[in-house]
């Protein structure tokens, strides 16, 4: 009987020992799913990374505090001659900025304003740029303080169609020569480039002066540098006119004010 109940405890014992043990050891979640983990930052840093250079190759590399309206029609000058064409803007300076400063200009289009200076930076090159050839208004602003005129067009107005660049190119190919220096069309005018943050499809831009056009309208666009270029730009390319005095307005025969007689 003895022997049979010792038999029997050390059947109770066997049969214990055979059930798994749990290991004294437990990996943790991080441990686990490790590599999982490690593959998801990678993915989310590359993303991040990505983000960043999309928007900083799309955002603008200028900010505007006001867009300048179109302005009433002027009324005719007090000798009888026309209307100047287009509208003043107020001079925001010419100062001389670093290559990759980003700038915020009080008006936009700004016909003024702090700009590059650096080969191939500013001045630019007088041709048509397509609308993502990515020109910046810090570059060809040095072209108007030149003298120089500047054609934008508005792609968020509709003009960006192929048969307006056909026509704004062949504008860049046959632009006249600067009306008071004489300089030769391509050598600083005109510079066409993109520019949205106007509320007309197009504008002509010389220093402190633009014009707003509804259509491309070339013969405006020339009379307007014809009669509005190299008059205010800041860094002279030559001798500039001495403007000729208004005739006078008083009848013929009229004595003047200085011949009247003295009262007595």
């Amino acid at each position: 009987m003895a022997a049979r109940a010792s038999s029997g405890r050390a059947g109770s014992r066997n049969a214990g020992s055979n059930r798994p043990r749990r290991p004294l050891y437990q990996p943790s979640f991080l441990e686990r799913h490790r590599s999982a983990l490690l593959s998801g930052g990678v993915l989310f840093v590359i993303a991040v990374v990505g983000a960043i250079f999309f928007f900083s190759a799309t955002a603008p590399t200028y900010a505007c505090t006001n867009t300048s309206q179109p302005a009433p029609a002027g009324t005719p000058l007090p000798n009888g001659s026309p209307a100047p064409l287009g509208q003043a803007q107020p001079d925001m300076g010419n100062v001389h900025v670093t290559v990759g400063t980003n700038q915020k200009y009080a008006y936009c289009p700004p016909a003024s304003g702090p700009h590059y200076n650096a080969l191939n930076e500013g001045p630019i090159a007088a041709k048509y740029y397509g609308p993502d050839d990515g020109t910046r208004p810090e570059g060809w602003i040095h072209n108007l303080e030149h003298g120089g005129i500047v054609i934008l067009y508005n792609c968020k107005m509709g003009a960006c169609t192929d048969a307006t660049a056909a026509t704004l190119q062949g504008l860049a190919t046959t632009f006249p020569d600067s009306p008071q220096c004489h300089i030769k069309a391509g050598s600083g005018s005109p510079v066409i480039a993109r520019f949205d943050d106007m509320p007309a499809p197009f504008a002509a831009l010389v220093w402190d002066r633009l014009i707003y056009l509804d259509t491309l309208d070339v013969t405006k666009i020339k009379a307007f540098y014809q009669s509005e270029a190299e008059v205010t730009n800041p860094e002279l390319q030559c001798p500039r006119a001495t403007p000729t005095p208004a005739p006078s307005l008083a009848p013929r025969g009229s004595p003047s004010q200085a011949a009247s007689p003295s009262p007595i």
